[in-house]
Formats: structure tokens, C-alpha cells, sequence
């Protein structure tokens, strides 16, 4: 499976650290949608390059995209393709019979209240130590299908290419942006 992550990168950053192409930031996890750090380090992924760099601009719907906003940290934005040997290991969120199984309503999935989602999320990882994460649907956009990876997948995941560095001109951050309604700025 291929897989896409945006992530501030530090050319330099060793493995196991911030900048990492496979950083897992658990120490500063927590506010996110399927955040547990006390149970696990949740990785952010999406199955398009669209939707990954949507992810990281969709505070901005209705503003301009300037180079700035593709820097966090004091670390520019890199898109990163990964390939993920995850078959049969995650929970498939969009498929009726898992969220029937798991007992699951859509609203449930899609919900902004965060202690809702963080909730079944730790069930999931619970239940089943040989799932290493979730898939289920953008709330930008239904048709793009994001993947959180617990960080016990770790050892599946392999660099496709190398991090490409985001900027205003890059393919994906201009669809992503039209998608979504950014401007460019």
C-alpha cells in the first residue's frame, strides 16, 4: 500500500528524532483525532498527496497560502511517499460491516469532538495488537481516505522516495489548495 505524510523535515534529524522522515512525535501528541500517547504514538497518514498536504493548509480555507505557512517550527514542510505492507491490518473505517462489528456510527467516526474519536481509537488498539491502525475518511473531503498508524507499524513502513520539501510551486500543495479553498498567495 502507498501511503503519504507531511511533516516539518530537518535534513540532518537521525532516526528515532524530531525531522525524522519516521518520527512518531508521541510527546507532543495529544490534542489529535486519535491520540492516545499514554497507549501508543499515532503517525498521520493519507493515501494521496493531496489529501496529506489538505490536512496542513485546511486552517487557512478563505485566506492566502504564503512559503511561510509551509515551515513549522523553524522546519520546512516535506512530502513524504511510503510504502506500507499493512494489508489486513487495519481497521477499514469506511467499510459498513467493521463499523457494524466495532458497533460504530459514521457521526462517530467523523466527529470533531475529539474525546469521542481518542476513545474508540484506544478500543481499537486494545482489542487487536495484530491491527497497526485505522482507516477512515477525510472530514474535508469524504472521497480522500487518511490512515493513522499506531507506532507498533513502525517496522512496516519503508521510504518510497525521498521527502520532497513543500513550497507555493509544488503540484500537490496547488491541487491541495484549489481543493480546499486556499488561496495562493
Amino acid at each position: 500500500m502507498r501511503l503519504w505524510r507531511v511533516f516539518p523535515w530537518d535534513t540532518e534529524a537521525d532516526a528515532g528524532s524530531r525531522g525524522h522522515p519516521l518520527w512518531v512525535p508521541r510527546t507532543l501528541q495529544g490534542a489529535g483525532r486519535h491520540d492516545n500517547p499514554e497507549l501508543y504514538g499515532a503517525l498521520y497518514l493519507s493515501e494521496s498527496p493531496i489529501a496529506a498536504v489538505a490536512e496542513h493548509i485546511a486552517h487557512l480555507r478563505g485566506q492566502a497560502l504564503d512559503d511561510a505557512d509551509l515551515e513549522r517550527g523553524g522546519l520546512r514542510l516535506a512530502l513524504l511517499q511510503l510504502d506500507a505492507a499493512l494489508e489486513g491490518r487495519l481497521w477499514d473505517l469506511d467499510e459498513p460491516r467493521v463499523l457494524a462489528e466495532r458497533r460504530l456510527r459514521p457521526s462517530q467516526v467523523a466527529t470533531r469532538v475529539r474525546p469521542t474519536t481518542r476513545r474508540w481509537a484506544a478500543d481499537l488498539f486494545r482489542v487487536r495488537p495484530r491491527r497497526d491502525g485505522i482507516r477512515w475518511w477525510s472530514t474535508l473531503e469524504a472521497a480522500w481516505m487518511h490512515v493513522t498508524l499506531f507506532d507498533r507499524a513502525l517496522p512496516r513502513l519503508a521510504p518510497a522516495e525521498p521527502p520532497e520539501p513543500l513550497r507555493l510551486l509544488h503540484p500537490a500543495v496547488r491541487e491541495a489548495a484549489a481543493a480546499i479553498g486556499v488561496a495562493i498567495g
